[in-house]
């Protein structure tokens, strides 16, 4: 059977569990060659076992996205390497203090947004010239339904995400006339860590799986996927535009 992925090239970020872990070997399964990155060396190992077991290959990267000349790095790396990338699936994020505002300092503000913004940031600036040598260069970012809710309590995290779409976005425009795309993807509830963490007293028993959402990942990476700047919708299962406010 042929692989709608084979010899593609896709980077993830915090592809060490929860949605990272299963959209990389979503994108495996599909034929994708895995660049898995993550602080947790022992989960990038374990997503190494599952993608072996399937049949495909990574090669896993540990890495703190707050590094920087890191990232710079592994571009570097990639195009010694490969020449080029196809996919690049920004999911790494953190949850950052629940909170009032007036309660947070700044420095941990700035922690979120070191990771959430711009770790994001330097990967476009990095890998766009590798994706620009992709026949069909992908970028697909998670975002949250913070952002234009401006969720109460979780303020770091919700601008961060608020940040991220726009950057994204202007991405997209940059690159309209390119033959890379850029996509938004909204996972809503889904049972992870980081969800268990903000609502402790939730049966996660009634919310998807990240294995659910990564299947809805994947079409958006692939060469025939024509939209960009868009936001794809997980709970509505439904491709939407931005507006200006009414």
């Amino acid at each position: 059977m042929t692989k709608p992925l084979a010899d593609r090239i896709a980077l993830v970020t915090g592809a060490s569990r929860g949605i990272g872990f299963a959209t990389a070997l979503a994108l495996a399964k599909a034929g994708a060659h895995i660049v898995a990155t993550a602080r947790t060396q022992g989960g990038l190992e374990e997503l190494d076992d599952e993608i072996r077991k399937v049949g495909g290959s990574a090669t896993l990267v540990p890495l703190n996205l707050t590094d920087t000349d890191g990232i710079a790095r592994l571009g570097a790396g990639l195009h010694e390497r490969y020449g080029k990338l196809d996919i690049l699936v920004g999911n790494a994020g953190v949850l950052g203090p629940s909170s009032p505002i007036g309660h947070i300092e700044l420095k941990t503000f700035n922690d979120v947004m070191a990771v959430n913004v711009s770790a994001n940031f330097q990967l476009i600036r990095c890998m766009e010239p590798l994706l620009k040598q992709s026949d069909a260069g992908r970028a697909v970012f998670i975002t949250s339904g913070a952002a234009n809710k401006a969720t109460a309590y979780v303020s770091p995290y919700a601008a961060s995400k608020a940040a991220l779409e726009t950057l994204a976005r202007a991405w997209a425009h940059e690159t309209a006339n390119t033959k890379i795309r850029v996509n938004l993807f909204n996972p809503g509830p889904v049972r992870t860590r980081m969800r268990a963490t903000l609502m402790p007293g939730e049966d996660p028993a009634t919310l998807d799986t990240p294995e659910q959402v990564a299947e809805l990942i994947v079409p958006l990476c692939a060469p025939d996927w024509t939209e960009t700047g868009k936001f794809y919708d997980y709970k509505t299962r439904s491709l939407m535009s931005f507006r200006a406010p009414a």
